[in-house]
């Protein structure tokens, strides 16, 4: 009697949920996956935004009865953003005020590669090791970033952070120090 391994039964059982929905929207190759991909990352950058619009303000859309505030939303502008599946195209919602900064994608941001650049550039000068970096890339964006791109983006910085490491040190630094006990003491 053979023993079935779960995990390639259930590797199959994907496989065929996986084929049943790429049937079932019409994707037959290689490009219509990626088509099907841009236009999800499109929806959950879409999503995102508006889930930003209405942190700011406040109330869901259409929620006028526990609107706090006289900031409303205000239309949406079209925005393409470049990413390395191809131009994904935004409809950027607007506030009344005009206050909305939109965190997912910026304002004038238009490549979703190079965020995460920034993003892992920015990781590695706070001390972060490349594995760590590739784990966290994933867990958070689950985009794959091995450890050779990790490495390469940061030898970007490396010449900077050496000159940073290597530069004259001042003669003397003001240091504050602050003891928050003495405040909780003297009201006892």
């Amino acid at each position: 009697m053979s023993k079935k391994n779960p995990e390639r039964e259930a590797n199959r059982q994907r496989h065929k949920e996986i084929t049943e929905f790429l049937e079932s929207v019409g994707v037959s190759d290689v490009t219509g996956v990626q088509e099907l991909f841009k236009d999800l990352v499109s929806s959950v950058l879409q999503n995102g935004h508006e889930g930003e619009l209405e942190e700011e303000l406040g109330y869901s859309k259409y929620d006028y009865r526990n609107k706090e505030t006289d900031n409303s939303r205000n239309g949406h502008s079209e925005k393409t953003v470049r990413s390395s599946f191809g131009d994904i195209e935004l409809s950027v919602p607007h506030d009344r005020k005009g206050d909305y900064e939109p965190q997912l994608i910026k304002k004038h941001q238009t490549s979703l590669s190079g965020d995460i650049e920034e993003k892992i550039l920015s990781m590695y000068a706070k001390g972060m090791s490349t594995s760590d970096i590739e784990a966290h890339i994933q867990d958070i964006y689950g985009l794959s970033v091995s450890d050779s791109t990790v490495s390469r983006l940061t030898d970007k910085i490396l010449p900077v952070v050496k000159e940073w490491q290597q530069r004259p040190l001042e003669s003397v630094y003001a240091v504050v120090f602050m003891d928050a006990m003495s405040a909780v003491r003297g009201k006892s």
